[in-house]
């Protein structure tokens, strides 16, 4: 088993923005044409606590290169008040021949770049021509961090960022963040949510929110946004909203706005499309210009998995990480 720790995996990953993308787009699709396995989510809460949690998520994958394994990742919002990440993870992969693990991977940078990955993949999937000239960023954290990286990474087009946070420390270290990343990048920051939202045609909110605090005056016509914490918009702006998501199932559950919107309409059929449909036939979404779209994706583990068995290949093939060979028990004697 090889143990791949976090600075390893930076390493691996460092520039590979356009591969991930074109990763998380393969990805989609063998979802889409049934080569996945993938089981609900689990979550571990705890009582008396609404707000931390740990997540499970298994999968499959199958193709030239099968592999299963699973995600741990817990959530912990008070942690950036005492100047941690909010998240943290590890992955375990497991042999597809005889099941036995086959790396530990420390997974909080994997699963912020596949989030990454997936937004700035819908974005060229979901936008007129698949560019845009700004970009709106609600919540100065890791995420959107990650998020610009990878959207001005395979749309060079976008020479402007409008960002917002409540906390304005946060903001500051946000701007100068955005500005060693993407040089010449102009960095604007907006007096709420809905200012930012209105700059440009394409947006990506990903904050702490646990309720919705977004109406439907806050979505800007035509516009797409890459709603990427899943619980900030009100069931009214989903229902006024076109809605592409990654997987029907997974995203209606655990209260995520999608959740709220179907318990008030009464079903899913404010659900135009998965990401995986548009991926095969771009004509599967009819696109409505006089209202915005959403992508809700609920974080699929088949994308950690994935992009986890690209690290795993790489770091064998550069020497990188811890190789454990007696992890497992020795063979039965006969």
């Amino acid at each position: 088993m090889l143990v791949i720790r976090h600075d390893d995996v930076a390493k691996l990953l460092e520039g590979r923005e356009s591969e991930l993308v074109d990763l998380v787009e393969e990805t989609y699709i063998s979802h889409e044409q049934g080569r996945s396995a993938l089981p609900h989510s689990t979550f571990l809460r705890f009582p008396g606590n609404q707000r931390d949690r740990i997540i499970g998520l298994p999968a499959h994958l199958g193709g030239e290169q099968p592999a299963a394994g699973i995600k741990w990742i817990a959530s912990f919002p008070e942690n950036i008040s005492r100047g941690l990440q909010r998240a943290s993870a590890a992955i375990i992969t497991n042999s597809m021949v005889d099941g036995r693990p086959t790396a530990l991977i420390e997974g909080s940078l994997i699963s912020a770049r596949r989030t990454a990955a997936s937004a700035a993949a819908a974005a060229r999937a979901l936008l007129p021509d698949g560019s845009a000239q700004g970009l709106a960023l609600l919540g100065c954290g890791v995420i959107n961090a990650e998020v610009l990286r990878f959207v001005t990474a395979i749309i060079s087009d976008v020479k402007v960022v409008t960002v917002y946070d409540p906390s304005s420390d946060r903001t500051e270290a946000f701007q100068a963040r955005c500005r060693d990343m993407v040089p010449g990048l102009t960095v604007k920051v907006a007096p709420d949510a809905v200012t930012a939202m209105a700059a440009h045609e394409l947006s990506s909110v990903a904050t702490n929110a646990l309720t919705p605090h977004l109406g439907p005056e806050a979505l800007r016509p035509g516009s797409v946004c890459l709603h990427l914490s899943l619980r900030d918009f009100t069931p009214e702006a989903v229902l006024a909203s076109q809605n592409v998501v990654d997987d029907i199932d997974h995203v209606c559950r655990e209260r995520t706005a999608l959740d709220l919107a179907q318990h008030l309409s009464g079903g899913r059929e404010f659900i135009d499309a998965t990401v995986g449909q548009v991926l095969c036939d771009p004509a599967k979404l009819r696109r409505r210009p006089e209202r915005p779209l959403l992508f809700s994706p609920f974080g699929l583990g088949i994308l950690d998995l994935a992009v986890a068995e690209y690290v795993r290949r790489r770091a064998a093939e550069s020497g990188l990480g811890i190789a454990i060979d007696d992890f497992s028990p020795a063979p039965a004697i006969r």
